[in-house]
């Protein structure tokens, strides 16, 4: 019996004939990312408090604040910043963020936070 190599697996998805077929493998590849996460990191839940690391846009890396609620697949996280960082993201010339002045815990656009780019400052 031969054993299945990573170059076999991406054959074999480029070979998948709809996106119903795509998104299944994209759901098991979430699911393996997040149990192996779970192994290697502790357990991201809402109210924790964070840094975001590895990140792009870049001018995210570094900030810290409080984990929200997560996104359906638990990949992504909703992240409030603390007054530091909400006034470092309002300064960064980088940002493409708008920071009201008068915004003291300023909660991020979007998507969220991908669960490997926080890092969990509380024990």
């Amino acid at each position: 019996m031969s054993e299945t190599t990573l170059t076999d697996v991406c054959a074999y998805i480029r070979t998948l004939p709809g996106r119903a077929d795509i998104a299944a493998v994209q759901e098991a590849c979430a699911q393996q990312i997040l149990t192996l996460d779970r192994a290697a990191r502790p357990v991201i839940t809402s109210g924790r408090r964070a840094r975001i690391t590895d990140i792009r846009p870049a001018f995210l890396a570094g900030l810290t604040g409080t984990v929200q609620e997560p996104n359906k697949t638990v990949t992504r996280w909703h992240f409030l910043l603390d007054e530091e960082s909400t006034i470092a993201l309002r300064r960064d010339p980088r940002t493409t963020y708008t920071v009201p002045d008068d915004t003291t815990r300023f909660l991020l656009p979007g998507k969220g936070i991908p669960a490997g780019c926080v890092e969990l400052l509380d024990a």
